[in-house]
């Protein structure tokens, strides 16, 4: 699987906390060799997101990406619940 990242992503990912970047490279790390393991919760967006999937990072973060290719992802956008849906 071949993993990129959206400059977006990028930006907000440095503005996490130390600990949680590191669960944010875990969980990436798990994505990469088990996409649907359940501690990930990956699941379809809908409404405006529609296109894109998510997964967990922590209890209250996730990562949005588009499969962009047949082996290929684009992580896109991390954050709260609230930062990443407007709540």
């Amino acid at each position: 699987m071949i993993i990129h990242f959206h400059t977006r992503f990028v930006k907000m990912r440095a503005k996490l906390s130390a600990s949680v970047q590191e669960q944010c490279n875990t969980r990436i790390a798990l994505f990469m060799h088990e996409p649907f393991n359940p501690v990930l919760y990956n699941h379809v967006l809908t409404g405006k997101y529609a296109g894109y999937r998510s997964i967990n990072i922590t209890g209250s973060y996730r990562a949005h990406f588009k499969v962009v290719g047949e082996n290929e992802i684009v992580f896109v956008r991390v954050g709260t619940h609230p930062q990443l849906y407007g709540e």
